[in-house]
């Protein structure tokens, strides 16, 4: 029993201490199981009044064990089942065995771990921030496998339960105690020990059985053949497909098992879960998702990115910051510092323009309030950190400067040295360019060795993804704060070398270009955003192109070159550089100016502009497939071309960035894992025929050809 103690007290109650000896939490994995195993088989043997199930960690139990999950294959399916079915007996037993059992939850519970808690007849936790309760299975790919599809539903009834099931929905202990999820909450640990023990004390002369295996039981709201509930279950699959377009199988198998498993016994429904959470387990997308959003993330967040010297590096949280441009982004940047206790300077050329930008953080928190996310106090103390000024010398006293003015080398020029004026030799200078290199920006700089780019994405309160881009003179001390501050304010930061559009611009404006190369091939229009939806993009390149605007994505094609033009080399060209300009002499620029590719009517949703067919004429349409996999194929060449250079420095980084940054499918695992799911010989094959029938941009780098001769993936060294 190495994972779990057995203790007895005074009052002859047992106490399950969860206590993995090899992990700072505990996991669902086969020592646990084997654990639980031994301790139900001792405990057959024994005399208690009831039993207290609690953690030794500062959380309760972190959930499955990944790694197993991860490596298992469709070879090993009967096993991986029986296993299953193996624990969820024990869980069963400790249930039904007829004393009461107390889940004492002193932290987080996730996963597994709440399913223990389920199988428990009382459910207590601590009132305090650390604790986390629900079912985050699905955002792996998975379903929650240890009867959580039988017990939640059976508990909060279907209607109630299947935001925990199909969104992964956490709540706090106050929360969870209101949804009827908890049954009491305690102040601190001998309140949590107290009241468990009172508990039994209270329960341990009657027989204790759940509600569900009471004779009088009756699922709340009704079972699956429940007219309210037929009338939801009648329409949610239709709703699931237009959600996950049938690229995410995990939810369409949790509605399953929550459906079926509704209208059978509580035995038959657990091994109906067992057989969907076998399935998904082996499957390739909760293996993409599984190596990109846990492994790959967490290594990442972890310095893997970072070279060894950088890591060793100590940091220091940043107390201020300055944010030159009081702009949509710099707003934003300020908001997002503000809310993670930052005090930031904004700047910009007039006070009006500044307190403008100000006012997105109090519009922003406006929201919150009005929707019961925050509350007046925290409110205030955050837009008090944001100083908006139209002075530079209010920039004195910042560890770190970020330059968000608009995309034009001559006016980043004149800011980056204002503000260097102020700021002391230490202080960090970023600039959140999406495209122009950071290394001649950095010549502006009378310390280019504190010069970084730090590129975030729009709107930069929301969106989770910092690009930092090292130019060639940036040293290793400004590279190691710059990631530390991106981890500070709750981003994550991946790191790219630099070049004209780094890797998510460069790779992003591949989608958008694609799409709308395809436009001026003929292609409907409404067959180009659907195949994107159909394909796992949450925006279509059309109407991603209308938000960016036409007018900006035909400056960066001027501005890139011209700048190659200084260099004496040849500006590429793609089909859609004649629509866009096709576009923008209609007076069509985008969202901003009224009207792109879709029309906007005032009060009224979007629709694809009608004038579309009459300016690009219809030809004969090519394949859906041929549609989607140009979209997913060249930005997942152009990703290989930008790990072929060196602009990316890891697999790790380019597949969180291609989903966290750009819209990359989340199915995927990221655009390199696709290549390596696709398999890698299948994938280079499908894209020589892809740049026959469509152009040279398809054709196979030479490090792909290498990988599909050698028969290796893409991966990082260990």
């Amino acid at each position: 029993m190495k994972s779990i103690r057995l203790e007895k007290d005074s009052d002859n109650i047992v106490h399950l201490i969860m206590d993995n000896p090899n992990a700072s939490a505990n996991v669902m994995d086969k020592d646990f199981t084997d654990s639980l195993q031994a301790v139900v088989e001792q405990l057959q043997k024994q005399d208690y009044k009831g039993i207290i199930v609690r953690s030794a960690k500062k959380t309760f139990f972190a959930g499955g064990d990944l790694k197993s999950l991860y490596s298992a294959q469709r070879d090993d399916a009967e096993a991986f089942f029986a296993s299953c079915e193996s624990l969820k007996a024990n869980l069963r037993w400790l249930e039904t065995q007829g004393k009461p059992v107390v889940a004492a939850i002193n932290g987080a519970a996730l996963g597994g771990g709440w399913e223990i808690a389920l199988s428990c007849h009382q459910r207590i936790a601590l009132d305090d921030g650390a604790v986390k309760i629900g079912l985050p299975e699905v955002t792996l790919g998975l379903l929650p496998g240890g009867g959580g599809c039988v017990r939640m539903p059976r508990l909060l009834g279907i209607q109630n339960a299947l935001p925990f099931l199909l969104e992964g929905k956490q709540v706090r202990a106050k929360q969870a105690l209101e949804a009827g999820l908890l049954h009491q909450t305690a102040s601190d640990a001998d309140d949590l020990l107290n009241k468990a023990r009172a508990f039994i004390q209270a329960s341990s002369d009657t027989q204790v059985l759940q509600p569900w295996d009471k004779p009088d039981y009756r699922m709340p709201g009704g079972d699956a053949k429940n007219p309210k509930n037929a009338q939801l279950l009648m329409i949610a699959p239709a709703m699931l497909e237009k959600k996950t377009r049938g690229c995410l199988p995990a939810p369409e198998a949790i509605l399953a098992t929550v459906v079926e498993g509704a209208q059978v016994d509580f035995e038959t429904a657990t091994r109906i879960e067992s057989r969907h959470f076998v399935e998904l387990t082996c499957g390739q997308v909760a293996k993409n998702m599984i190596g990109t959003f846990w492994f790959a993330l967490n290594e990442l967040k972890a310095g893997a990115s970072l070279p060894q010297d950088t890591r060793k590096l100590e940091t220091q949280p940043i107390q201020k910051i300055g944010i030159l441009g009081a702009g949509m982004m710099g707003s934003a940047i300020a908001y997002a510092c503000a809310s993670k206790g930052v005090e930031v300077v904004l700047k910009d050329v007039s006070m009006e323009a500044a307190l403008k930008g100000k006012s997105y953080a109090e519009n922003s928190l406006q929201k919150r309030l009005q929707r019961g996310r925050t509350d007046e106090v925290r409110m205030q103390s955050i837009l008090s950190r944001i100083l908006p000024t139209d002075n530079a010398s209010d920039l004195t006293g910042c560890e770190l400067v970020i330059e968000a003015v608009f995309e034009d080398r001559e006016l980043k020029a004149k800011v980056t040295r204002e503000a260097e004026a102020e700021l002391s030799n230490d202080a960090v200078f970023a600039s959140n360019t999406s495209t122009l290199p950071i290394t001649g920006l950095a010549k502006a700089s009378a310390r280019p060795k504190n010069f970084i780019g730090m590129h975030f994405f729009s709107p930069a309160d929301k969106m989770p993804l910092v690009e930092i881009i090292c130019g060639e003179e940036t040293g290793e001390e400004t590279l190691a704060q710059a990631f530390a501050f991106v981890l500070q304010i709750g981003k994550t930061p991946i790191v790219v070398n630099d070049s004209r559009g780094f890797f998510t611009s460069r790779v992003f404006g591949c989608f958008t270009n694609e799409g709308i190369g395809m436009l001026s091939e003929g292609v409907n229009p409404a067959i180009i955003e659907n195949a994107a939806s159909l394909a796992g993009f949450p925006v279509g390149p059309l109407a991603v192109s209308d938000e960016v605007s036409l007018t900006l994505m035909g400056k960066i094609r001027q501005q890139t070159i011209n700048d190659l033009q200084k260099e004496g080399k040849t500006a590429p060209t793609h089909p859609a550089d004649a629509a866009i300009d096709h576009m923008l002499e209609l007076g069509r620029a985008g969202k901003a100016a009224g009207g792109g590719f879709y029309s906007y009517p005032e009060g009224g949703k979007k629709h694809l502009w009608a004038g579309l067919h009459q300016e690009f004429p219809l030809s004969n349409q090519p394949p859906i497939e041929d549609i989607k996999e140009r979209l997913l194929f060249i930005m997942a060449l152009e990703t290989l071309r930008c790990y072929e250079e060196k602009v990316l420095r890891s697999v790790r980084d380019a597949n969180i960035g291609s989903i966290f940054g750009i819209g990359f499918p989340p199915w995927t695992g990221g655009s390199l894992q696709y290549i390596n799911q696709y398999g890698v010989a299948k994938f280079a094959q499908r894209a020589q025929q892809l740049a026959e029938a469509y152009g040279e941009r398809f054709s196979p780098p030479a490090v792909l050809i290498e990988l599909a001769e050698s028969r290796e993936s893409l991966k990082d060294k260990e």
